[in-house]
């Protein structure tokens, strides 16, 4: 079998493509809300075969539909091997490993031992791998990984296996890092972490164990609070003169977390979102008690070379770093979920998300309005993802939504998967059917606390009904060609327009009707789309390859900052 290996072709590259290899996909620490001094990276090359190949090489944790896993096209069945060493630190201990997230279905095997089965593309899974160890040497790791794509029940978001317009490619098999650490027999599995005004409220997942204890400290390393508790129970902890974490000052405190010999750090943001009236009577989006007007852009995580894998750490922050240059407080993670770093940028950066449950695969070729309900099978495969992903990111302080069905794609039973949502996480907002007015939506249930609009261009005037909040949930996607960072195939928006310029002055027009029309009807937020091109779609503010801004970005931020100015409530000076 060569050893060689080299990215298969792409139409685009970006300002990353050139600095992956096989030595350096993707070496940051992947849990940054749970973190362990030791650990094993098992990112790298791995050996890859399928029902019509053997002997080729994959760079894990890239698609292997991606031009970076140097495979570049879709496979049904995917079988990974590869092989690692236990560090001799680690004796006497549990090793656990970890895939941050496998498409849709994976079997795992160490040493030719069952050690995981998981189903759902975009949730973790782990196992204890201990009882499967070897005493020494080499260890022997086997992923079989089965994705249909479409053809399956699985949810997929806009994953396609024939892509084109608003559908892309899709991501097939291990997309997210893989990595192994060792742990105490008792050991702390997850933090699960809800915040307010004057402290945080600790629960630690833990495998056994007596006493957790939890210290509260500055990012500087002062000690504020410590509080313990039963493992495994909600452990208070009341933070003195507390700082509040906002888009404009995005405070997070670090938490250290005990467990008999488990030690683990984390942090997490002090803050509230809920509905709030305004100076009118309205219902209002409140962030921290304050009215708050949500803008942001459609964020859909796509990547030329590497499709759902973003090439680089310094890259997957890229995209977030930007929403805020452009003077934007928010963003709607759109039909995709994205590695923990993602999420870890988003806090560190101050931005609002909202987060979308990526739909079962649907039609869109038909008349608009519902369809049919999903077949039991891919109904029962989406909600226990759902509940995964709720469970999963439920510590995530700049989350502050959730979305379970867009614009009517797979939906079914609207108000109990609501209620279900609100049941799994009641510290946020629930915007049931984003695009409710639109496409194969089913009718409003008035379920949720949102009622979401999508208009194109718009934006979009929907009108206070009863206690939801309203938002313009999609709007925008003002187009540009860019020749030399275009996609194959005939590129789309929902209006084209001839130059930058012509951009800018569009951008500016639409925006300065947003402001206008915020006060008016009492908007809570606005989405725009989109941060980036996404193969042939050609309405991002930059190039699909990341590689230039499509309008005047001062232009566009100042806007921006007005809109969010209009419907928003003043700050206490």
């Amino acid at each position: 079998m060569s050893t060689d290996w080299k990215p298969a072709e792409t139409a685009l590259t970006t300002p990353w493509t050139g600095e992956v290899g096989p030595g350096n996909a993707l070496p940051e620490y992947p849990r940054p809300r749970l973190v362990r001094e030791r650990w094993l990276n098992l990112n790298g090359l791995w050996e890859y075969s399928t029902e019509n190949s053997r002997g080729e090489r994959i760079l894990v944790p890239y698609p292997p539909e991606s031009a970076l896993s140097g495979i570049g096209r879709h496979d049904d069945l995917m079988w990974y091997r590869r092989t690692f060493e236990i560090p001799g630190d680690w004796a006497g201990e549990r090793v656990l490993l970890h895939f941050g997230a496998v498409d849709q279905r994976a079997t795992v095997w160490v040493n030719h031992q069952l050690v995981a089965e998981h189903e759902g593309g975009y949730t973790e899974f782990s196992a204890d791998i201990t009882g499967a160890l070897r005493a020494d040497g080499p260890q022997e790791v086997l992923v079989r990984a089965e994705d249909r794509v479409d053809i399956g029940t699985y949810p997929l978001g806009k994953q396609r296996r024939a892509p084109g317009g608003i559908l892309y490619t899709g991501a097939s098999g291990i997309w997210q890092t893989v990595w192994l650490e060792p742990v105490p027999h008792d050991h702390i599995r997850r933090l699960d972490i809800d915040s307010d005004l004057t402290g945080l409220t600790v629960t630690p997942r833990v495998s056994g164990g007596d006493r957790v204890e939890v210290v509260v400290s500055t990012p500087d390393g002062d000690e504020v609070a410590r509080a313990d508790g039963p493992a495994g129970r909600a452990i208070r902890v009341e933070v003195p003169s507390p700082r509040w974490w906002s888009p404009e000052d995005p405070y997070l405190y670090d938490l250290t977390v005990r467990l008999g010999e488990d030690l683990v750090r984390g942090y997490a943001g002090l803050r509230t979102i809920g509905v709030a009236r305004d100076e009118r009577g309205r219902p209002r989006i409140a962030l921290n008690g304050r009215v708050t007007f949500l803008h942001g852009p459609l964020d859909q995580g796509y990547w030329p070379d590497g499709v759902y894998t973003a090439p680089t750490d310094e890259a997957l922050r890229f995209d977030l770093e930007k929403t805020k240059e452009l003077g934007f407080n928010f963003v709607r993670k759109h039909a995709k979920v994205e590695p923990a770093r993602w999420y870890h940028w988003a806090d560190k950066l101050g931005l609002l998300v909202w987060q979308d449950m990526p739909s079962l695969p649907v039609l869109l070729d038909n008349p608009p309005g519902p369809q049919a309900p999903p077949v039991p099978e891919a109904q029962r495969r989406f909600e226990a993802e759902l509940l995964e992903l709720i469970d999963q990111l439920r510590g995530v302080t700049s989350l502050v939504g959730w979305v379970p069905f867009n614009e009517g794609w797979g939906e079914y039973d609207t108000v109990r998967i609501s209620a279900l949502v609100r049941e799994a996480d009641p510290t946020r907002m629930v915007n049931a059917s984003s695009g409710v007015n639109c496409c194969h939506s089913h009718h409003d249930t008035g379920a949720g606390d949102i009622y979401d609009d999508h208009t194109y261009v718009g934006p979009g005037r929907p009108e206070i009904v009863d206690a939801r909040v309203t938002v313009d949930g999609e709007y925008g996607g003002l187009g540009l060609v860019v020749q030399e960072h275009t996609w194959p195939g005939p590129p789309m928006a929902y209006e084209m327009t001839g130059s930058r310029e012509e951009l800018t002055r569009r951008y500016a027009e639409v925006s300065l009707e947003l402001a206008e029309l915020v006060p008016a009807v009492g908007l809570s937020g606005a989405v725009y789309t989109q941060t980036t091109d996404v193969e042939n779609e050609v309405n991002g503010f930059f190039t699909y390859d990341r590689r230039a801004a499509k309008l005047d970005i001062a232009v566009a931020a100042e806007h921006n900052r007005k809109a969010i100015e209009a419907g928003s409530q003043p700050q206490d000076r």
